[in-house]
């Protein structure tokens, strides 16, 4: 994403990548979800910190050496391309403060990345020198804050005479890096079952209290579901709202895709199935669907599939109840009940209401809540399309 390539990568058998990417600095990007002006400058380190800890823990899965097909990088050799990015966007970031106007040298991506054998890298090396990259821009970004505006205006040239600003450049930066995360998604989903496999007993204990704004949307889905209805669960975790639902008259399925949670269920007495809402067999019909707080860790280009099998598995007039957190794009997150990284994509209500009535639900309301760090969350009550 960083320049057009000047020669075809034939050794690596990877398409080189021409695209001119400037414009998500104007419009969102419809595959991460990243929304350029919707970054607040302050979050700027941060967000490329838990990011790089993020590819530290997805270079730690296995066969991050392998790639998916010939022509696509594996998670090593993207990680090792968003390392460099980190060093290129120093040296410029640099230079832009230091010169007026100044011209960068050409980098290609695709060139460096048979040259320097990414894909021999080693992933334990990698990772530290990505997290140390990440943190040395992240640190010329933080002492930037509060830096006057004339600071961020300041202006630095591609060869090709394309112009970028500190504030633009700074914002395509997280950009890139954050969409390639977007491109290992599948090992990055494995990464954060690993991080709930490792904390189950405690995020459930962590979790285990309802708050009010859980409790009403029980109540919701009990109330339109009806005593005896039988609701799928997805992400049941610990089995809280399990319980809470059976408590309120309604028979429950659990299940997770977390194996620590199956097992933690099942210690408890309870039945308890793996199941990837993505891939497996849903069974059904059932007369409700209740996935709180599980789907957000979905990527984006796969929520719609995720939302069409549970309508499919969901009777006519059946209901829905689902809760995301609410933002933009995508991001790994080492806050919070678990420490261990973990991926999650955030929702925008007009999209996510789209999303749902293409995948076959009528969306009754979404009701916004703050969470108990200040994020804020939307809450969906949707019922099954009876056309």
């Amino acid at each position: 994403m960083i320049e057009s390539s000047t020669q075809s990568d034939v050794e690596s058998g990877i398409e080189p990548d021409t695209k001119d990417w400037t414009w998500v600095l104007r419009e969102p990007c419809p595959e991460c979800g990243f929304v350029a002006a919707g970054l607040d400058r302050a979050d700027l380190g941060r967000l490329l910190r838990d990011d790089a800890v993020g590819w530290a823990t997805v270079l730690r899965q296995p066969g991050v050496s392998q790639r998916p097909d010939p022509a696509t990088w594996s998670p090593l050799e993207y990680a090792c391309h968003v390392r460099d990015v980190h060093r290129i966007f120093g040296e410029r970031l640099a230079l832009m403060l230091d010169q007026d106007e100044p011209t960068f040298a050409n980098w290609d991506q695709d060139v460096t990345a048979v040259e320097d054998r990414y894909d021999l890298q080693d992933p334990a090396v990698v990772g530290p020198e990505l997290v140390a990259a990440a943190e040395a821009i992240a640190a010329q970004y933080d002492a930037l804050v509060d830096a006057p505006e004339e600071t961020w205006a300041r202006r630095g040239l591609r060869d090709n005479g394309s112009e970028f600003t500190v504030d633009s450049i700074a914002r395509y930066h997280l950009h890139d890096v954050l969409h390639h995360s977007h491109d290992v998604r599948r090992t990055a989903g494995r990464a954060t079952v690993s991080a709930y496999d490792g904390n189950a007993v405690d995020y459930s204990e962590a979790t285990w209290e309802l708050n009010d704004e859980v409790r009403a949307e029980l109540d919701w889905l009990a109330g339109v579901v009806g005593p005896g209805g039988a609701v799928l669960e997805i992400g049941s975790a610990g089995g809280r709202d399990a319980i809470a639902l059976e408590e309120r008259g309604l028979t429950v399925r659990r299940t997770d895709v977390t194996p620590a949670f199956v097992e933690l269920m099942r210690s408890r007495g309870y039945d308890a199935e793996l199941l990837d809402p993505l891939t497996d067999d849903l069974g059904g019909p059932y007369d409700g669907v209740w996935a709180s707080a599980c789907l957000l860790h979905v990527e984006r280009t796969d929520l719609p599939i995720v939302l069409r099998r549970l309508a499919e598995a969901t009777r006519p007039g059946g209901s829905l109840g689902l809760s995301l957190k609410e933002g933009d794009g995508e991001e790994w997150s080492v806050h919070g009940t678990v420490q261990a990284p973990r991926k999650f994509t955030y929702w925008r209500e007009a999209p996510l209401r789209a999303l749902l009535a293409e995948a076959g639900w009528v969306v009754r309301d979404v009701v916004h809540g703050v969470g108990l760090r200040g994020q804020t969350w939307l809450a969906v009550r949707a019922s099954r399309s009876t056309a």
